[in-house]
C-alpha cells in the first residue's frame, strides 16, 4: 500500500500533442512528469531522490533514463570535485 499523499493535476494538452509524441494519453503524462523531474535536476532545483519520486520511477531507474535527456547523473561543479577531493583554494 502506498501510504505517500498525492493530488492530481488536470491540464488540458492539445490532442495534437499526443499524435506528435505518437503516445496515448498515459504515456504523455509519464514522459511529461520524467522530462519535468530530468530537468529540475539537472538545473539542481530538486535531489535525485525526489525527482525520481515525481517520475514515478525508483531512483536507480530515474539515473539510468537522464541519458535520454543528456543529463549527467553527476551534478557537481568541477570546483565541487576538487574541493571534496581535498583541494581548496
Amino acid at each position: 500500500m502506498n501510504l505517500q499523499k498525492s493530488k492530481t493535476l488536470v491540464m488540458e494538452i492539445p490532442i495534437g500533442a499526443f499524435s506528435a509524441l505518437k503516445q496515448t494519453a498515459d504515456e504523455f503524462a509519464k514522459s511529461m512528469r520524467l522530462a519535468a523531474a530530468a530537468k529540475w535536476y539537472e538545473k539542481g532545483i530538486i535531489s535525485q531522490e525526489k525527482a525520481a519520486e515525481i517520475a514515478g520511477l525508483c531512483r536507480e531507474d530515474f539515473l539510468m533514463s537522464l541519458a535520454q535527456f543528456d543529463v549527467s547523473p553527476f551534478q557537481y561543479s568541477a570546483e565541487e570535485v576538487l574541493r571534496e577531493a581535498g583541494y581548496d583554494k
